[in-house]
């Protein structure tokens, strides 16, 4: 099986399975414990903590270590909303988030009584300052908006919003980077809050933290014990948290490199499937490289899917929190692309591991398809 849906996650390192392997065995200890088992588990926790934070460039008393980004975007949105909800109650956000950011506004909306504003999409897939421009008001306490889209790979202008709601307002400005990280340069330098996972940058699942600026309070969704700064209840998963700065620095380590592989790859896919018959590409031509959305006008997401996982090739149709839901993009449809395209779309998501004769094949194996069907 040829795999090409690293937006959906990836395998783990190597040196990660060997190091998580080894705490798992020596430290094992409650990292809040007082005794020295505990206490080495808590000391090699928070030196991971405290090199997260340098390879951030944020301090370390503002990364919160959680089990996934969907509770990290829980916390960003219902967190922040919850205990900032007396200087007002409406919130900016875009019609394209992840479901964990858009079902957490949905959930305030409607138990708390919040007002949302969705910002539309253009046609690249990304959202316009003047839009939020015009959404924001003097009650708005937070803004979330994810860096680069799940589906597509477009970049949304993350710095030149958050600058003009700081310079405009005192709302929190919140980032879904989670596909950002570990491929293209993150401005976390202009944001409030934002959510990052190990197992997007070739770590473990269950593994993810919030950046969250120190002035920057949340009301606790978990409630018990001291952990997190008393922010997220529950005995912490040492091994875990302790194994993520590894993950990061290999993963910002190899970036240059990454990138400059996948977009000769990404190049590629997209020059052949824009000289085949009725196959149209969906993602901007300046979107992240590790994304490459098409349609196949005659063939529906669920068939092609289906025959290429039968000729050896693991692809998506569309975020993979979404997928057994009805096959339709709600991305592209919001892009204006139309419905066809809508549920025609294949997602292929690269890597630095992904290889010229891996693409040039899915190449071969989807104009057999397309022809096969047509043929038919």
């Amino acid at each position: 099986m040829i795999y090409l849906d690293y937006a959906a996650t990836t395998p783990v390192r190597k040196e990660i399975i060997d190091t998580y392997t080894k705490l798992l065995n020596t430290y094992y200890g409650n990292s809040d414990s007082l005794h020295e088992i505990g206490r080495n588990s808590s000391k090699l926790m928070e030196q991971s903590r405290e090199m997260i934070a340098q390879l951030l460039h944020v301090n370390k008393e503002e990364i919160i270590f959680t089990s996934c980004a969907s509770e990290s975007n829980n916390y960003a949105t219902k967190g922040y909303a919850l205990h900032y909800q007396t200087r007002g109650k409406h919130i900016i956000s875009t019609c394209e988030e992840h479901s964990s950011v858009h079902n957490s506004l949905e959930q305030l909306k409607d138990e708390f009584g919040f007002e949302i504003t969705y910002l539309p999409i253009n046609k690249d897939g990304v959202v316009s300052l003047e839009d939020l421009k015009k959404a924001l008001r003097k009650d708005t306490i937070l803004v979330s908006m994810m860096l680069v889209n799940n589906e597509t790979g477009a970049i949304n202008p993350i710095k030149e919003c958050a600058e003009y709601v700081h310079q405009n307002s005192r709302a929190a400005f919140h980032m879904d980077a989670v596909q950002g990280l570990g491929k293209i340069e993150i401005p976390i330098e202009c944001v409030d809050m934002a959510t990052f996972s190990a197992h997007k940058i070739y770590g473990l699942k269950g593994s993810a933290i919030l950046y969250k600026k120190q002035n920057v309070e949340l009301l606790p969704l978990i409630s018990g014990g001291q952990q997190e700064f008393g922010l997220r209840a529950g005995t912490s998963n040492a091994p875990c948290n302790i194994v993520f700065a590894k993950t990061l620095r290999l993963a910002l380590e190899e970036q240059k490199k990454a990138y400059e592989h996948v977009l000769k790859l990404n190049q590629y896919l997209r020059r052949e499937i824009e000289n085949m018959e009725d196959l149209v590409v969906n993602s901007p031509s300046n979107a992240s490289p590790f994304i490459l959305n098409f349609s196949d006008l005659k063939i529906g997401s669920e068939i092609m899917l289906n025959a290429l996982n039968a000729n050896g090739f693991a692809v998506s149709a569309q975020s993979t929190c979404s997928s057994k839901s009805k096959a339709i993009s709600h991305v592209l449809l919001a892009m204006g692309l139309g419905e066809t395209r809508a549920t025609h779309a294949v997602r292929v998501s690269l890597s630095h591991l992904t290889t010229q004769k891996e693409v040039e094949l899915f190449i071969e194996t989807l104009k057999e398809i397309h022809n096969d069907f047509r043929t038919r």
